[in-house]
């Protein structure tokens, strides 16, 4: 008889299988790339923003991972979840369960708060119901999300031949506010924004935007006979004001053709408040945001519950309160409950909330809205389920875990990453930042440029080969910024006295003006609420936040930016026809597919099939418009075009458009040359969608530049251009502020406001404020100790 493999010493077959092997890779911009992953080690995927990271860790490794997974559950499961498709890749091999966190920042959901995303604060409401005196129902009762519902009536009830009626009655008790439907605020319109009450329809009394009585609002208001458009609107009668302003859509027949009649505010709410504040057009969003107002509901002080549920209390505490407190806090208080019948929940409830404060999110409260979290924030919350967790041998996709950390962070993340590792995961991470790249065991770095100038594997080995190797990463490994030799002498001075949003203690600061201010600190110590509740946009000021700017796969940089507005208008004046036909979403649109390109089949439970349109060969205009030209080019040709060669075509010349050029200017100053102005927002990467929005803001005409950490998604060879595009703007006479974690931006800067000293209520102080140069000679702050190590100093 033979003996066991074991006993030979040969090793196990099951063992041989210790890597993720990637073989003809092809996700947007891949070039059949090849990899082989070691499993139950960290390996960070680098290269420049755009080289195809994500389309190789998220679109292709991450993607059929889930998509494998999602076939192992039965077609009735399957038809809830979201269908994905399956990846163009020729071979890949041993895949493990993949989990993915992701920099996607949290849903933005009014009700959705860090405690409902983490699922502590279901776990509070269980301690209520079971503890709270007095007692007022089951958990649901102290759920904003859960109305209080009652009926009561009769009903039949057939059985055999007897048919008997059966009275019953239904109640169930929720907390949700019933003032404010669990949002902790009610919205308002301001109603001199949206129309002169002293003059009538006819007189032109509505001021919103777009709203004329010359088209199609002017015979529908004329014609829906609900009010007399000669009366002045302060002369309504209630029912005719309500009917302006409130009413459902109503169908009317005018001048013989089927219309709709809808109020004014939900028609607002419809076509302007549904949309992306950021893709409205500059006039449309100047009118949002003065007609729409945001107060605290008064019924609930905005604790969004239902004021049974703030009068159960534990301890002297109601669940309002033990939400508010900052979670470091909330855990002492729940390991002080001593309750031998709820033991197991307490030590749950309290797994998580350390959890939290181990991250290094203890500064937050559970009732503070998901959306409001950074992407940095979003990130570690999401991970918050997967540190306890027994699970091992998975893989674990990180999206650029440091973002939003301060360098004094970024240890304790890699901390994490590596137990992770050492529990027998997988630890796949996309990252930029030098201090996450060291840790790794095995390193790819994609390139050499960005878009179709990425897509390959310039180099996979060691952290230590890396450095030696000639690549971009490579090469700018080890650059550090220098101190400047002179700073810039401040035009003025912004003052901003007793700031005290969210954690900030009453602070006191003067931000010069005219020169590049860099606000920094410790993740929480009160950065975003010093510039955002401070400086607030308007009057010369343009912010540009963190928020990820969305957008179909129709969307592109052309219609984002307003690019193809006059390029659209160009084409139809050269050509004697009108402008809508050369838009993909209008009248130009091929018809099979709609202007998408694409032809989408529906395979319900399976993954949808994209095949491209055979009628227009995935150009999306029909035959007949790419016959007119301008410059010598369709307008296919013209979208296909990289942005660096529209600068060109624009410039000067038959094609001259000084309009288009401008904006062309912009993206190719923010480092998007490579981009085809066409390419479908949805395959963009973060870093891209950042400056994309980016260039869009710098049109606008301000004179304060508020910028919410820019190196987002950037690498160290991007850094130097964005710093470039910085002092640029600095020295056409704008004031630059920006809230940055990143050296070489802190380095670059002519002044330094530093908070802290550390997260939520031990920070919002300021802790200096000066030049880089004094920071890092004092060396009194954490940043003041990481900028003089990075200097060098």
């Amino acid at each position: 008889m033979m003996g066991s493999p074991e006993s030979t010493g040969a090793p196990h077959a099951a063992d041989s299988h210790d890597l993720i092997r990637v073989h003809g890779a092809r996700v947007n911009n891949l070039k059949d790339v090849s990899v082989e992953l070691p499993k139950r080690r960290l390996t960070v995927f680098t290269g420049v923003s755009g080289s195809g990271k994500s389309s190789l860790v998220f679109g292709t490794i991450a993607a059929e991972s889930q998509r494998l997974i999602n076939e192992t559950y039965s077609t009735f499961v399957q038809g809830f979840m979201p269908t994905l498709a399956r990846p163009e890749v020729d071979v890949l091999e041993g895949l493990t369960n993949a989990i993915i966190v992701d920099q996607q920042r949290m849903g933005g959901d009014v009700r959705s708060t860090v405690g409902t995303a983490t699922d502590a604060t279901a776990m509070l409401r269980i301690l209520f119901s079971r503890l709270g005196d007095p007692h007022i129902g089951s958990p649901s009762a102290f759920s904003f999300n859960v109305a209080s519902v009652s009926a009561s009536g009769a009903f039949r009830v057939e059985r055999g031949a007897d048919t008997k009626t059966v009275k019953r009655s239904f109640n169930r008790v929720g907390g949700m506010c019933p003032r404010c439907e669990g949002r902790g605020s009610v919205t308002d319109f301001d109603l001199t924004e949206m129309y002169d009450e002293g003059k009538s329809l006819n007189e032109g009394a509505l001021t919103i935007p777009g709203y004329s009585m010359d088209g199609w609002f002017g015979r529908i208001f004329r014609g829906c006979g609900f009010f007399d458009p000669d009366k002045p609107i302060s002369k309504f009668t209630k029912k005719e004001l309500h009917d302006l302003l409130h009413k459902e859509p109503t169908k009317i027949k005018v001048d013989g053709i089927n219309l709709t009649y809808e109020g004014l505010i939900p028609k607002i709410q419809k076509s302007m408040l549904a949309k992306d504040v950021d893709a409205l057009q500059p006039h449309i969003r100047a009118f949002v945001e003065r007609v729409v107002t945001f107060t605290v509901c008064p019924e609930c002080d905005g604790t969004r519950l239902a004021a049974e549920a703030r009068s159960s209390k534990i301890a002297g505490i109601n669940i309002a309160d033990a939400c508010a407190m900052q979670i470091s806090d909330l855990a002492d208080w729940v390991r002080g409950l001593d309750e031998p019948s709820v033991a197991p929940l307490l030590a749950s409830l309290g797994g998580t909330l350390d959890s939290f404060v181990e991250i290094g999110l203890g500064y937050l409260s559970l009732d503070r809205p998901s959306g409001t979290l950074s992407g940095g924030e979003a990130q570690r919350t999401k991970m918050i389920r997967h540190l306890g967790s027994s699970l091992t041998d998975v893989t674990y996709v990180f999206d650029e875990p440091t973002t939003g950390l301060h360098p004094h962070d970024i240890q304790r993340m890699n901390d994490l990453l590596l137990r992770l590792r050492d529990k027998g995961n997988t630890v796949l991470v996309v990252e930029h930042k030098p201090e996450t790249i060291t840790i790794a065991d095995h390193v790819v770095d994609l390139g050499p440029g960005a878009g179709t100038g990425g897509g390959s594997v310039c180099f996979e080995g060691t952290v230590e080969g890396l450095r030696a190797s000639d690549t971009i990463t490579g090469r700018h490994f080890d650059d550090r910024a220098a101190i400047k030799d002179a700073v810039r002498r401040p035009r003025g001075r912004m003052e901003i006295r007793g700031a005290s949003a969210h954690n900030l203690q009453d602070v006191d600061v003067d931000v010069p003006l005219g020169v590049l201010v860099v606000v920094t600190g410790v993740a929480g110590s009160g950065k975003s609420s010093l510039v955002h509740g401070s400086i607030p946009a308007g009057a010369g000021v343009v912010s540009i936040d963190q928020a990820p700017i969305r957008g179909s796969r129709r969307s592109n940089p052309a219609t984002y930016t307003g690019l193809l507005e006059p390029i659209r208008k160009a084409f139809a004046k050269a050509n004697g026809v009108k402008p809508a036909l050369f838009s993909a979403n209008s009248e130009g649109a091929c018809p099979a597919c709609n202007g998408a390109g694409v032809i989408y089949t529906d395979l319900a439970v399976m993954a949808g099939v994209a095949t491209t349109c055979e009628e227009c060969e995935g150009k999306r205009f029909q035959a007949a418009v790419l016959d007119y030209r301008f410059g010598g080019r369709d307008i296919a040709e013209v979208l296909a075009m990289p942005v660096a060669e529209a600068v060109e075509f624009f410039a000067d010349g038959e094609a001259k458009l000084p309009a288009a050029h401008t904006i062309l200017r912009r993206l190719a100053d923010v480092g998007l040359g490579y981009l085809t102005i066409g390419q479908p927002l949805t395959t963009l990467s973060g870093g891209e969608r950042q400056r994309l929005k980016l260039a869009t803001h710098m049109g606008e005409k301000g004179g304060i530049y508020v910028l919410d950490e820019p190196t987002a998604g950037l690498h160290l060879a991007d850094v130097e251009q964005l710093l470039g595009l910085l002092d640029r703007l600095v020295d056409a006479g704008k004031s630059v502020i920006v809230v940055e974690h990143h050296q070489a931006v802190m380095a670059h800067a002519d002044w330094i406001i530093d908070l802290g000293p550390g997260a939520g209520h031990n920070g919002g102080r300021i802790v200096f404020e000066g030049t880089p140069a004094d920071l890092v000679t004092a060396r009194s702050t954490l940043t003041g100790e990481h900028l003089a190590d990075y200097v060098g100093a």
